[in-house]
């Protein structure tokens, strides 16, 4: 996993914390790149050795100004650097590259497509995007840096998984609040989604499994994912109480098995329809995978081939996956949805827009300031010789 840029890092950190938190073994190896040397000190979790400040001759390590033609020319510059950092993961343990960036910055925005290219060329693996959009609050300036980085960013990587701050971002919050909030929600979901299939010793075995062939398949193909989230508060008492031992064993028979059907296909229903991290139409899915987390005696069989069958009606796709992923000590079921190769997504239809929009304005603000500025110095009768 490699953040690139500020947002990129931040994320990257959150995911690791994420893995130490919940004992899962997520992040193979965890690699920031950043030409903003504050940045990169102020992460917690990557390790320091892994931590790469590129675009030193250019801008002394104080960043790129969210100018990301830059970030894209010292990463092209640096990219050995990066790969050095690279060759001390044990990629035959690695089922995928994961490059994480904000695409309204410049570092991230500007680097994380040169850097997706370079992997593709050196390696057999995929490489995958997660790409975070900003909010329309933001400013022009990020929203053009987002919809050329977008553009370049799905082209070279087998995947652009992608979150949008703007459907995120609540009224009132402070930025700093706000991202940490925004980037909780961005680890919650793609970790359930990465965790599954992942077996720890003496770890819970699902009846049905998703391991990393499963996310493949279904980001197989390209194009964009999004991707859906919803859980439900369950008591998860221990079994081994005397009550427990008069009964006989544990309370998993006493379950109500309609009742914990009907419990995932409503999780299914709420995660499909609700939030996504990318607002979209789901109609025109192309691939999806299901996966279902808690402890195993509330998730069954049956309600998550129904959630599937559900699935594929409303996307109209045959390429429909799903499994569980039991986590015994969990108090909470959630759903999890991978929609891949999505195409009707308004959002990113306006930001192309606004990024036009902002380009046009930029342009003309330019001529108009070079045309000011020769008022300004030049007299008006022309009677004046600079001095050379």
């Amino acid at each position: 996993m490699i953040g690139f840029g500020q947002a990129g890092g931040k994320v990257l950190d959150k995911f690791l914390e994420y893995d130490k938190r919940s004992g899962s073994d997520i992040v193979r190896a965890a690699v920031a790149v950043n030409s903003a040397k504050a940045d990169l000190m102020g992460l917690e979790h990557v390790p320091k050795e892994n931590r790469v400040l590129i675009g030193q001759a250019r801008v002394k390590g104080h960043g790129v100004g969210a100018d990301n033609e830059l970030g894209a020319e010292i990463a092209e510059e640096d990219i050995d650097e990066v790969q050095g950092a690279i060759d001390s993961i044990p990629v035959h343990e690695v089922d995928a590259f994961l490059v994480l960036a904000g695409l309204g910055g410049g570092t991230g925005s500007g680097g994380a497509p040169v850097l997706s290219k370079y992997l593709q060329r050196i390696y057999t693996e995929p490489v995958y995007g997660l790409g975070i959009l900003p909010s329309q609050d933001e400013g022009g300036i990020y929203t053009l840096n987002a919809a050329r980085s977008f553009q370049t960013f799905v082209r070279e990587v087998d995947n652009l998984m992608v979150f949008d701050n703007d459907a995120w971002r609540k009224t009132g919050q402070s930025v700093e609040s706000g991202y940490d909030e925004i980037n909780e929600e961005i680890v919650k979901r793609f970790g359930i989604l990465f965790g599954a299939g992942e077996i720890e010793p003496g770890g819970e075995v699902a009846e049905s499994v998703v391991d990393s062939s499963e996310i493949i398949n279904t980001l197989s193909g390209g194009g964009v994912s999004t991707v859906g989230y919803a859980a439900e508060e369950v008591e998860n008492q221990s079994s081994s109480g005397l009550l427990s031992r008069l009964k006989g064993g544990g309370d998993e028979d006493d379950l109500d098995v309609a009742n914990t059907t009907n419990r995932i296909t409503s999780l299914v229903r709420k995660a499909a329809l609700g939030r996504l991290t990318l607002p979209c139409e789901i109609d025109g899915t192309e691939r999806a995978l299901l996966v279902m987390s808690g402890p195993p005696k509330y998730l069954n069989r049956k309600g998550i081939e129904r959630g599937r069958k559900w699935l594929e009606e409303q996307t109209g796709s045959m390429e429909v996956r799903g499994g569980d992923y039991p986590v015994s000590e969990s108090g909470f079921v959630a759903g999890v949805i991978l929609l891949s190769g999505v195409t009707d997504v308004p959002r990113i239809k306006q930001l192309q827009q606004v990024a036009i929009e902002a380009q046009d304005n930029i342009e003309e603000i330019k001529n108009e300031s070079e045309e000011n500025l020769y008022g300004l110095v030049e007299d008006d009768e022309d009677e004046l010789e600079p001095l050379f």
